[in-house]
């Protein structure tokens, strides 16, 4: 277990006495969804080594031991073998760069990089650090995958529905493809509110600290737009989408180079999101809806995308249809539903990089929950009803949902309570992590 978090050299010293038996994986980031990952890998006896920022109360850590402060979740965790910082890659990708290859060469064998954010996938790609494998696609084709303009010309071209978009002539300097309207004209289009998005959402994010804005009129549209101009940003103004809560579907998958006639896939429905109607999902739950596996297949499919991703749908109440919003070409928060189904995703991808095999026995219905943002929910919201049973919440308290059922969690697991603990630890005190997967 890794109970400390490392400087990198803290890390590299830790390694240099370490021995492996088979190439560690590299988890970034080291909070949730990195937790999910781990816990993944490690049920095939696969060492992990999870990376990230360093981060917390301000605190620079101990340099007698060698640590800093860091509060994900991870690090404590009994899936985890060794932990630590590295160079932010948005910060300076060269220094993240050298940071990888000298963790590498420490632990004396090569590593699979498993990237849990956009900026940290996109990052190992790019990078491209010596003695790293990739189980995914490269920087190229993530670009064309994440880029927004992309994605619904693709969906455009192989008839998957999406919402009503226009890419905007004000900021068509930065785009990839044409413009399709200007400002006024989207906004006669699409009506109020409407929704910005980007091209490519970092930068945005870096500048605007969000990747989608909600305008509620013409004065406040053209704020943004030229906010966006001004930075460099391409963006695009989309229908705001009247959908039908509860019903948001994503497929999980992965893809192997092969290509998606022998994809892994599992569907899940975000039932729940924490707030209700925006926020992450906080009980996901298997379903049957092949029409979202085929779709999402063909896009992934048509950009040459292999590797781990989640294609995100959500029900227009309107055309009475799922329309795709997005991919996420990497693991996510929920990674662990699909694990617990019987498709162990991160162990895919690290078999089709390694002398590894791993094989999926087929997918039983499955849910996964998220205690923390639950708990809230129920607590704070009246209007909503406890979706779990009784059984459930026995199951839950016990452990027993561990060894038996078809339940799951995010970060709580008696048998692993070292991240459970931690989150308890952190939720109470004045600092917050910088990512919320």
């Amino acid at each position: 277990m890794a109970d400390q978090f490392r400087s990198t050299e803290g890390l590299i010293d830790a390694l240099a006495d370490a021995d492996f038996d088979r190439p560690p994986a590299l988890v970034s980031n080291a909070h949730i969804t990195g937790l999910g990952v781990a816990h993944a890998l490690d049920a095939h006896d696969v060492p992990v080594i999870a990376l990230d920022r360093a981060g917390g109360a301000g605190d620079a850590g101990d340099a007698g031991t060698g640590t800093v402060t860091h509060d994900g979740l991870a690090p404590p965790s009994d899936a985890v073998d060794f932990a630590g910082a590295v160079t932010y890659p948005l910060d300076d990708l060269d220094g993240f760069r050298e940071d990888v290859e000298a963790i590498v060469d420490a632990a004396g064998t090569e590593a699979v990089a498993f990237g849990c954010m956009d900026e940290w996938a996109l990052s190992y790609a790019e990078a491209d650090p010596d003695g790293v494998r990739l189980p995914f696609a490269g920087s190229e084709t993530l670009d064309d995958v994440l880029n927004k303009s992309e994605l619904y010309a693709t969906c455009e071209a192989l008839g998957v529905p999406y919402p009503e978009t226009y890419r905007l002539a004000e900021t068509a300097a930065a785009g990839t493809r044409d413009a399709d309207a200007s400002v006024e004209e989207a906004a006669d289009a699409l009506g109020f509110p409407l929704v910005v998005k980007p091209e490519l959402k970092r930068d945005f994010e870096e500048a605007f600290g969000t990747n989608v804005i909600e305008v509620a009129d013409r004065e406040e549209f053209a704020d943004v737009v030229a906010a966006a101009s001004e930075e460099g940003i391409a963006v695009m103004a989309q229908k705001r989408v009247d959908i039908a809560t509860g019903k948001d579907h994503s497929l999980a998958s992965y893809v192997p180079p092969s290509g998606s006639d022998d994809a892994l896939a599992v569907v899940g429905n975000a039932a729940v999101r924490y707030p209700r109607d925006f926020g992450t999902s906080c009980l996901v739950e298997t379903a049957d809806e092949p029409a979202i596996e085929e779709r999402a297949l063909a896009v992934l499919d048509d950009a040459g995308y292999h590797g781990i991703s989640e294609s995100e749908f959500v029900y227009d109440e309107a055309r009475e249809e799922f329309l795709l919003l997005d991919v996420n070409t990497r693991p996510w928060k929920w990674i662990s539903m699909p694990v617990a189904a019987g498709t162990n995703l991160p162990m895919a991808a690290y078999a089709a990089v390694t002398d590894a095999t791993y094989e999926s026995d087929g997918v039983e219905p499955t849910r996964w929950v998220y205690l923390r943002d639950y708990l809230s929910l129920l607590a704070g919201d009246e209007t909503f009803w406890d979706q779990l049973s009784a059984a459930d919440w026995r199951r839950l308290v016990s452990g027993e949902f561990e060894r038996e059922g078809n339940l799951t969690t995010g970060v709580y697991r008696p048998a692993d309570p070292g991240p459970a603990a931690k989150l308890f630890e952190t939720e109470f005190v004045d600092r917050e992590y910088y990512c919320s997967c």
